[in-house]
C-alpha cells in the first residue's frame, strides 16, 4: 500500500528539517577544526554569501572557504562552538528553507589567542539540489565578543 500524499510530503518535509540540523552540525565541526575549508566549503551552494559585522562579506563558495580559513588561522585561533536550537523552516514547496540557531562560543582570538566568550545567532537561507541542502545565505549577528580574563584551559586531544 502505497503512503497518502500527505503523510509523504510530511515524512520529507521531517527529512528535510533533519538534513538542515545537520547541514549545521556540520558547519559546527568545520570551525571548531580551525575553518576547515574542506569541511566548510560543500556546506555552502556555488553562489553562496557570509557575511557578520567585523570579519567580512565574502561570496561564493570559494571565496567563503578561503576567508573562513583565513579567519581560522589568523584571527580565531581555536573554538569550540555550541549551535543551539536551529530553528528549520522549509518553504511550501521543499526547495529552500530559513533556519535561525543561537551560537555561543569559547574561542581563543588574536595573535596572542585571549581566550574569549562568543555569542550572536545566525540566520541562514538554503536551497536543496541534487547535492541535499546548501547554504546560500548565512550571516552571524555577533553580539558578544567578551575576553575572559581566567583564560582557557584546554585538556589534550583524546585518542
Amino acid at each position: 500500500m502505497k503512503p497518502a500524499p500527505d503523510l509523504a510530503a510530511r515524512l520529507t518535509r521531517l527529512e528535510d528539517i533533519e538534513a538542515i540540523r545537520a547541514l549545521v552540525a556540520r558547519y559546527a565541526l568545520g570551525a571548531d577544526r580551525n575553518n576547515d575549508p574542506a569541511i566548510l566549503g560543500p556546506l555552502f551552494a556555488k553562489r553562496a554569501e557570509w557575511v557578520c559585522e567585523g570579519f567580512g562579506h565574502y561570496r561564493g563558495r570559494d571565496e567563503i572557504a578561503a576567508e573562513l580559513a583565513r579567519i581560522g588561522r589568523e584571527g580565531i585561533r581555536w573554538s569550540l562552538h555550541y549551535m543551539v536550537s536551529p530553528l528549520v523552516e522549509p518553504s511550501a514547496d521543499g526547495r529552500r528553507a530559513r533556519c535561525h540557531w543561537y551560537l555561543w562560543e569559547l574561542a581563543r582570538v588574536g595573535e596572542e589567542a585571549e581566550a574569549h566568550w562568543i555569542g550572536g545567532w545566525y540566520e541562514s537561507r538554503l536551497k536543496k539540489g541534487r547535492k541535499g541542502w546548501r547554504f546560500t545565505h548565512v550571516r552571524l549577528h555577533l553580539k558578544l565578543l567578551s575576553p575572559h580574563a581566567d583564560g582557557w584551559k584546554t585538556l589534550p586531544a583524546a585518542d
